[in-house]
């Protein structure tokens, strides 16, 4: 099936069905396999954050009351609505007569998450290689923005605005508690500032949906009907009690498939959202080991050898060095969850935190070997 992640960037990269069309593929698959993969520089130790985040200190949107009859979509679209922005990505270019200027190369939505502070979530591939970040309030203001942090492993970014004039923040959902066909509302800038704040309705389709797309394969992701496009991604995804349980992230486009959207939970995200605000950056539980992409289930087929991801460097000194694993290796498992690709490596990863203890599985010379290994710490960019 083909994927794109929803913003107006052009489109490639590939997947576990067939074809992922993403944009900027290199730069953040780099990222996703640095979560389990790549050398950390960085120590065993989390940092303990000097301040609590303590979202939605200012105003937010009311609280919508439904009898579950009722399809209160214009009142989600009323008081939801000015809690979302679109996000423009400028990127300096050359100019006539040498120097440079700055030019949109894509743009995507977002919503505001503290209206005190001016902080907005949004995908981190609609901030990708951004050099100057333009946010579109629901008032018609156009906003200079900073990017507070960003992290390619799990898709997710915060800009922050400093004008907080009559900012109104979305109220968060419990992710967690969603069922199969409760109805949903997606709001976003699909197109650009031309079609700002769009709506469309739907249901959650299913949930604990994995795809093989860096970024969004950490998460289990919740599927929904509602029509996504580009320059959806960072936008919310909201229940019709008006909060939101979801960040649209991509859509599958193959030929002759509709309806069929994906969004990041918020439970799951929120973790992530709060470091980066706290201290612009986020950690994640890494094995200090590379792995090679091109290892593949026909590949491993060939060889008589089992599905996973094939290690092609131990860094000295690291967990996965002291555990005994060398280059050459594949793992297989973790925790007894089989693995089959350096994706679903990091999504099983991601499910602890540095300084947890894990089993890993690898397999060397015909035979399968478990280890117990610490899992050290990785910073995002």
């Amino acid at each position: 099936m083909d994927y794109y992640k929803d913003h107006n960037y052009s489109s490639r990269g590939r997947g576990f069905f067939s074809t992922l069309v993403i944009a900027l593929i290199s730069a953040v698959l780099g990222g996703i396999i640095a979560v389990a993969l790549v050398p950390s520089v960085y120590g065993n130790k989390q940092v303990t954050p000097t301040n609590q985040v303590i979202l939605n200190e200012g105003p937010t949107t009311p609280s919508i009351q439904t009898d579950g009859a009722n399809f209160p979509v214009p009142q989600i679209a009323k008081t939801t609505g000015p809690a979302v922005v679109g996000i423009a990505n400028f990127q300096s270019r050359g100019a006539f007569f040498g120097g440079s200027s700055f030019t949109e190369v894509g743009s995507g939505s977002g919503f505001i998450i503290d209206a005190k502070n001016g902080y907005i979530v949004t995908n981190n591939h609609v901030i990708a290689g951004a050099e100057k970040l333009i946010v579109s309030l629901a008032d018609g203001r156009n906003l200079d923005a900073r990017l507070v942090g960003g992290d390619e492993r799990t898709d997710l970014a915060v800009v922050r605005i400093t004008d907080t004039k009559d900012l109104v923040a979305t109220q968060l959902g419990d992710s967690s508690k969603i069922q199969v066909g409760e109805p949903v509302v997606a709001i976003g800038n699909p197109g650009g500032q031309e079609f700002a704040r769009s709506v469309t309705t739907g249901v959650v389709s299913a949930t604990n949906r994995i795809l093989n797309i860096p970024g969004e394969a950490s998460f289990n992701l919740i599927q929904t009907d509602a029509a996504i496009n580009p320059g959806n991604s960072g936008g919310p995804l909201v229940n019709y009690q008006g909060q939101v349980i979801g960040i649209n992230s991509a859509k599958n486009q193959e030929p002759g498939f509709e309806g069929m959207g994906f969004a990041i939970p918020i439970t799951d995200a929120l973790p992530t959202i709060k470091q980066l605000i706290e201290k612009g950056y986020a950690s994640h539980p890494g094995l200090n080991v590379q792995i090679d992409p091109r290892y593949t289930a026909e590949y491993a087929s060939q060889r008589g050898w089992p599905e996973g991801a094939y290690v092609s460097k131990v860094t000295p000194g690291g967990p996965a060095e002291k555990a005994g694993i060398r280059a050459g290796d594949v793992l297989t498992k973790i925790n007894g969850i089989a693995i089959k690709s350096s994706l679903e490596l990091t999504h099983q990863l991601l499910k602890h935190k540095p300084g947890d203890t894990v089993t890993v599985t690898y397999y060397r010379d015909n035979k399968t070997t478990d280890v117990s290994l610490v899992l050290t710490e990785i910073k995002s960019q």
